[in-house]
């Protein structure tokens, strides 16, 4: 198979790498980027099921009155699940202001300046959402995204220990572990990270695909096959096998031809 002898060149790809990274600013793969492993935001309520149902209901109630903090929140979450992620960043940086130290709406804008791409900004915001007697392990590991994102491999790690120590075992934290060593090109610990991740009962989809990419990466892509279809219903299985193919191969791609962006998703939990 052709793409067992791709694989040595795919590892060196620029492209696969800035990929993986721009899944920590909100791109989306066979999945949503991020997983809700908890939340910060507005009272719990029954939330339309439809994206842009809870854009409506919410969005009106926020222009109601613009400084009602939890109408911003549930409003922010809305946009953000429905894609309107420069429609969310805009909206929650001005909520932020009516909402002087509110640290619910400065997590929220954080994570709407990630997903648009704005990490240096979502770093600092995020920052100010917690503090270090009193920190918050999503915001850490959401911090930690966007340190990766920029490159700062070393630093996204002691973010993303520091969040372990307060919730261990977490999936997605883990996940975003492995896949940091992935992105400094460090497989053997990226698959470790990975496996823990994947041994947790609440790890999601997005974990068990980017396990099998990191040992499909190393050559054992039999293995990463059986890792990406075991014990999911058929059509979900061959789902997860042709990401698993595509993004195994994109350094196929004829020189010249337009690529499609692969994504290795960084978990950003709510």
């Amino acid at each position: 198979m052709r793409l067992r002898f791709s694989l040595a060149r795919l590892l060196a790809s620029t492209s696969l790498v800035a990929a993986v990274a721009m899944g920590l600013g909100g791109c989306t793969g066979m999945s949503k980027l991020s997983d809700v492993t908890g939340s910060i935001g507005p009272r719990a309520e029954a939330a339309p099921a439809d994206p842009a149902r809870a854009v409506e209901v919410y969005g009106e109630r926020y222009r109601a009155n613009p400084k009602d903090a939890d109408a911003a929140l549930a409003y922010g979450q809305a946009l953000r699940a429905n894609g309107q992620r420069a429609q969310a960043a805009a909206m929650l940086e001005q909520a932020t202001i009516a909402n002087p130290g509110n640290k619910a709406l400065l997590a929220q804008y954080g994570r709407a300046l990630a997903d648009n791409g704005n990490f240096q900004q979502a770093y600092d915001v995020l920052s100010k959402a917690h503090s270090p007697d009193n920190p918050d392990w999503r915001l850490l590991s959401v911090q930690g995204t966007a340190l990766d994102q920029m490159g700062r491999h070393e630093e996204a790690r002691s973010y993303y220990a520091s969040a372990l120590k307060i919730a261990p075992g977490d999936p997605g934290v883990l996940s975003n572990l492995g896949l940091s060593y992935m992105l400094s090109r460090d497989l053997p610990k990226a698959e470790e990270a990975l496996r823990q991740a994947y041994a947790s009962p609440r790890a999601s989809i997005r974990v068990r695909q980017n396990l099998g990419l990191v040992v499909g990466l190393q050559g054992r892509f039999a293995e990463a096959e059986t890792i990406v279809k075991a014990d999911l219903p058929p059509d979900q299985a061959a789902a997860n096998v042709v990401y698993l193919k595509e993004m195994l191969s994109r350094s196929d791609t004829p020189r010249g031809a337009p690529k499609r962006t692969p994504v290795a998703s960084l978990s950003q939990p709510d």
